[in-house]
């Protein structure tokens, strides 16, 4: 790599500007004193051109070739003296063979987007739909943020309570009360507000700068986007639509600034990455960016030239081509290094298994290096194990001990226990412990495990038990999107009512699927508004809905003080007990680390007609002093009474929590909470489906 010293100048002159060979090991453009470095590739390219742009000007001011002896490999590279970056846009135009059989399509007329563009210009305006003629473009961006000391060591998995949130449906309701609604400001007035409830990691839906309007439609007068922003236009550029304001010259800026905000906060910052495909769609779909570099390198094709679709979106990604792999390596360092990123969730992980033709790998290259990789060492790799494809791999993703999966038998299992189905306990059980049929405990480990009964993708919680059928009629396609298979119950009556009893029922509920979920072994992790009773009025496909659906409603904090309270004293149980999290020092009790019990202690019950069990654990806290969790869940639809295991002389059992019971106790001492009753003896439960208690050790 050339060295900045005096004589690191000009070598030749190319369409009236000082030019020299670039930077060949740096993609992107990269800034250096009195220029600009411009580094691309592309194996099949035959010419390339440097296009440069004036500020919103959709036509060049200049076309630079980029000369052949300025070519190593496939790699062109030439820096550009004398540029005012301020006003500097730029994009490249490529020619190369035409052969769609081959998925060779180059087109010289294409104003190409760089791979590697550190901020994208033209879609700072959210839901503007560009003028006719709209060109990508990106921009160079000064990078000379100021962390300050902001960094923490990694949180365990085992101690993370994980946060998703949409970034402009966080806050983009009035009812917020934020000065900046639906941007990385907006969620930074908000931070007081997770902390307070508990979380210590968000995960914010994608941020990768994508086009809301690609997919745009009217349907019943209503404009529908691609809102969730699971379309990525570049994988290295942030949204510029979410920041409250210009950062022209500085993009990415507010993100930075909100993650190291969070930071300060005691929280970790995960981001959800999309790299199973991207916007260009497939052949009736744009061509922008990587069609333009080497289709045939970047997507998955057929031997006939057209794009497999195991992403669901018109192509998929090639991800395990040496130079894909490069691509997505380079992309999560990026993010890691600059932007101080903890960790990420893989979209759709499972086409990252895949080869180039679709067939599923024994050992995916790309996944390996991701593992091993050096700068991700401490990032938390978290895969959607599973694709549009058909490819599900809960259990079975390629992990190298390094990854963890959002459990969606968790969920399923879950759901389907708690609303009192037939054959669920003995599934219930492995759920809560940690699903040691999924990790066994000496390979894998409960640590592998993200548990979740809601995301943005389906019901919201409160939701789960007001619809029993999706309501998707909103998004156009007469409700035939969305998953049929909600595993819900809407506790007797099809959604709004004002009937106390079935509100009160569907409170219980929600807070039975709370505690367990904060109760459960592996990392726990809700959706935003859960915590309230936010509803999509039984949309569970909210993914082009920019409006009061997915809109978190913040006046419901207010009206469901209860549930909130609920969240809020839950989690602090979690984090206050960390025998409910992982094996500590063993109890003096003589009790296993995790027992499951029946009505009668010791007895392990999960025939098909079981509707209730027990989840012991039993260990110590730091400081030597019992620490003996005992979940009790009845989805039974009669009273239960139980009989809990009988503890040494001088200790009793002290309820932490009674979903049963209307309103919440916030204290959230280790030790229990003084409701004067010993539950040694046994409990006589309330009748009403799906009541659940915790109870602990307290020392009388």
């Amino acid at each position: 790599m050339p060295q900045y010293t005096d004589d690191f100048r000009p070598l030749d002159t190319i369409s009236g500007f000082s030019v020299r060979p670039g930077l060949y090991e740096e993609f992107g453009a990269r800034l250096i004193p009195g220029g600009v470095s411009f580094t691309l590739h592309s194996q099949e390219a035959a010419s390339c051109e440097l296009l440069l742009f004036h500020h919103n000007e959709s036509e060049p001011y200049a076309k630079i070739p980029i000369p052949d002896r300025y070519r190593i490999g496939n790699v062109y590279s030439i820096i550009v003296f004398g540029l005012d970056t301020w006003d500097l846009e730029y994009a490249f135009s490529i020619d190369g063979p035409y052969d769609p059989k081959k998925g060779l399509i180059f087109d010289k007329t294409k104003y190409l987007l760089d791979i590697y563009a550190k901020a994208v210009t033209g879609q700072g305006t959210w839901g503007s739909k560009p003028e006719s003629g709209f060109r990508y473009k990106a921009r160079v961006v000064s990078d000379n943020f100021n962390w300050d000391d902001c960094c923490h060591p990694p949180i365990p998995m085992e101690d993370l309570i994980i946060y998703e949130l949409h970034v402009r449906g966080f806050t983009r309701d009035a009812s917020s009360g934020v000065t900046a609604p639906g941007t990385f400001q907006g969620i930074m007035e908000k931070l007081p507000y997770l902390e307070d409830l508990g979380v210590n990691a968000i995960e914010l839906m994608p941020i990768f700068e994508f086009d809301e309007m690609r997919s745009q439609r009217s349907v019943n007068g209503k404009m529908l986007l691609d809102y969730w922003g699971y379309n990525p236009v570049s994988f290295f550029a942030p949204n510029t639509s979410y920041a409250s304001k210009s950062e022209h010259n500085h993009e990415g800026r507010e993100l930075k600034t909100l993650i190291r905000t969070i930071k300060e906060h005691g929280m970790e910052v995960y981001l959800d990455v999309v790299f199973n495909h991207t916007a260009e769609g497939n052949e009736r779909g744009g061509f922008f960016s990587f069609k333009g570099f080497d289709n045939h390198i970047y997507y998955m094709l057929t031997p006939e030239g057209f794009y497999y679709n195991f992403s669901g979106c018109g192509n998929t990604l090639n991800c395990n081509h040496p130079i894909v792999q490069q691509l997505i390596l380079d992309c999560l360092r990026y993010w890691t290094i600059h932007y101080h990123v903890d960790g990420f969730r893989f979209d759709l992980a499972s086409i990252l298994g895949r080869s180039e033709d679709g067939t599923p790998l024994h050992k995916p290259p790309l996944l390996e290096s991701l593992s091993y990789d050096p700068v991700l060492a401490s990032a938390k790799l978290i895969a959607e194990a599973w694709d549009a494809g058909g490819l599900y791999q809960v259990g079975s993703f390629s992990s190298w001990n390094r990854w963890a999966e959002w459990n969606g038998k968790y969920r399923d299992d879950m759901r389907r226990f708690l609303k009192g189905d037939d054959n669920t306990a003995a599934a219930a059980v492995k759920r809560i412990t940690g699903s040691p049929d999924l990790y066994p405990p000496a390979t894998r480990g409960f640590n592998s495990s993200v548990n979740f009964l809601t995301c943005h993708d389906g019901f919201t919680l409160y939701d789960l038990y007001s619809y029993n059928e999706k309501h998707n009629e909103a998004n156009g396609w007469n409700n035939t999107d969305g998953d049929s298979n909600n595993n819900s119950w809407n506790c007797g009556i099809e959604g709004e009512t004002d009937d106390p009893d079935i509100l009160a029922l569907r409170f219980r509920m929600i807070k039975n699927a709370c505690a367990v979920l904060m109760c459960s072994r592996g990392t726990p992790m809700f959706f935003a508004g859960d915590e309230f009773g936010n509803t999509q009025y039984g949309n569970n496909n909210a993914y082009c809905q920019d409006n009061h659906i997915s809109w978190l409603d913040w006046s419901l904090l207010e009206k469901n003080r209860e549930i909130h309270a609920f969240f809020r004293r839950m989690i602090a149980i979690r984090r206050c007990h960390p025998v409910i999290r992982r094996e500590t020092v063993p109890s003096s009790t003589g009790f296993p680390p995790v027992s499951v019990h029946g009505t009668e202690a010791w007895k392990n019950e999960t025939a098909a007609y079981t509707h209730y069990i027990g989840i012991m654990y039993a260990g110590k806290h730091d400081d030597g002093t019992e620490d003996i969790i005992y979940l009790a869940v009845n989805t039974y639809w009669e009273p239960l009474t139980i009989v809990l295991p009988k503890l040494p002389e001088g200790f009793c059992w002290n309820l932490l929590v009674d979903t049963g019971k209307i309103g919440t106790c916030e204290r959230p001492e280790r030790s229990g909470l003084p409701f004067g009753h010993d539950w040694s003896e046994g409990c006589d439960r309330p009748g009403s489906r799906g009541d659940l208690r915790t109870v602990c050790i307290r020392k009388v």
